[in-house]
């Protein structure tokens, strides 16, 4: 059955960068190339693709939509509540739409609150410490080595290599550094986990299929040790191993941790969780995006080719589990993509 998909999205063409901006002020925004790749991905499945664009579009073009659903990748414009910008005015069009609602991008968007959630799952996380004052950040009653992060964003802005910390006095220049550079920000603490990164992405609603780990490689380095990503990164490019060369439990339990997750926020339709894995082999959940990137490059992609599929495939499956859980496909239409989480 064929449909006719708004495509919600933000893309780094529509804001120009000041002097004073940091250059990765919109690291989250989509390239172009992006966008056509999932509008082409939707055409090929025979569905016809309206272009909406951002919040502020999607607002001027208000009771002349006309569409059945929209495929929404808006990351929307300042402050905490901006993923939630397009999912809030689509609830209030009665537009159906892919992906999380604006309850949950607002709250994994805020790391420090995502991090409660968690807690209060036993889901294994990362101690941390909110900073309120950063000249009294001697008093934090943590383990260096720290990192230092804004408490909401994503894309990896404000991260570089002094964002990891040895010293409370590294720790205030870091924190006074961040909140003088991202004027309105926030900035949090957290224990840092020398080790492995890994990813684990997750698509579907009542029964999600949950990929195996896929395994983040830094320099051509997989045991990263007190490497992470950075906006350097951006640029200069990463890799994934998918699935990641590890045990089978050590897989299996970080898909079942990846799925915990992915509940306790009410994620819908696709995300991913990022993990750390101590060298005690111990994983630790970092945060969850329920707004992954779905370019070319990044992990979805792997995915697809892991399981002999295209890239189309996956993003046509995305649309599939939000057209069963919204009534506008039936359940035995929809095709699976992957093995469920029992096996690999």
């Amino acid at each position: 059955m064929a449909f006719r998909v708004g495509l919600t999205y933000n893309v780094k063409g529509e804001y120009v960068l000041k002097p004073e901006d940091p250059p990765d002020l919109i690291a989250e925004f989509d390239h172009e190339e992006t966008v056509a790749h999932i509008e082409k991905a939707l055409r090929e499945a025979g569905h016809e693709v309206v272009r909406i664009g951002n919040a502020r579009q999607l607002l001027e073009r208000r009771g002349k939509l006309d569409v059945d659903i929209v495929f929404n990748i808006a990351e929307g414009y300042e402050g905490r509540n901006r993923e939630s910008q397009v999912p809030i005015l689509l609830e209030m069009l009665r537009v159906p739409f892919v992906g999380a609602d604006g309850l949950t991008l607002g709250l994994t968007l805020d790391k420090v609150l995502t991090k409660k959630v968690l807690i209060a799952e036993g889901i294994p996380t990362p101690r941390y410490a909110e900073v309120a004052d950063p000249d009294k950040l001697w008093q934090v009653d943590l383990a260096y080595p720290l990192i230092v992060k804004l408490r909401c964003e994503g894309s990896s802005k404000g991260l570089s290599d002094k964002s990891l910390v040895n010293t409370p006095q590294e720790l205030r220049r870091q924190a006074h550094w961040l909140l003088e550079t991202y004027r309105g920000a926030s900035v949090f603490v957290e224990e840092f986990i020398e080790g492995q990164e890994f990813t684990v992405a997750v698509i579907g609603n009542d029964a999600p299929d949950v990929y195996p780990a896929c395994q983040i490689v830094l320099d051509g380095v997989t045991d990263l040790g007190r490497k992470f990503f950075t906006f350097a990164y951006l640029r200069t490019g990463s890799d994934y191993l998918c699935p990641a060369p590890i045990p089978e439990g050590l897989s299996r339990q970080m898909q079942e941790l990846a799925l915990h997750t992915y509940r306790a926020v009410d994620c819908r339709d696709f995300g991913r969780v990022d993990f750390r894995v101590d060298r005690k082999g111990k994983p630790y959940v970092l945060e969850i995006n329920p707004l992954p990137s779905l370019s070319t490059e990044d992990v979805f992609s792997y995915i697809a080719k892991t399981k002999g599929m295209t890239h189309y495939r996956i993003i046509q499956r995305i649309l599939e589990a939000a057209l069963v859980r919204t009534g506008l496909k039936a359940r035995d239409d929809a095709s699976s993509l992957s093995t469920p989480t029992q096996s690999r």
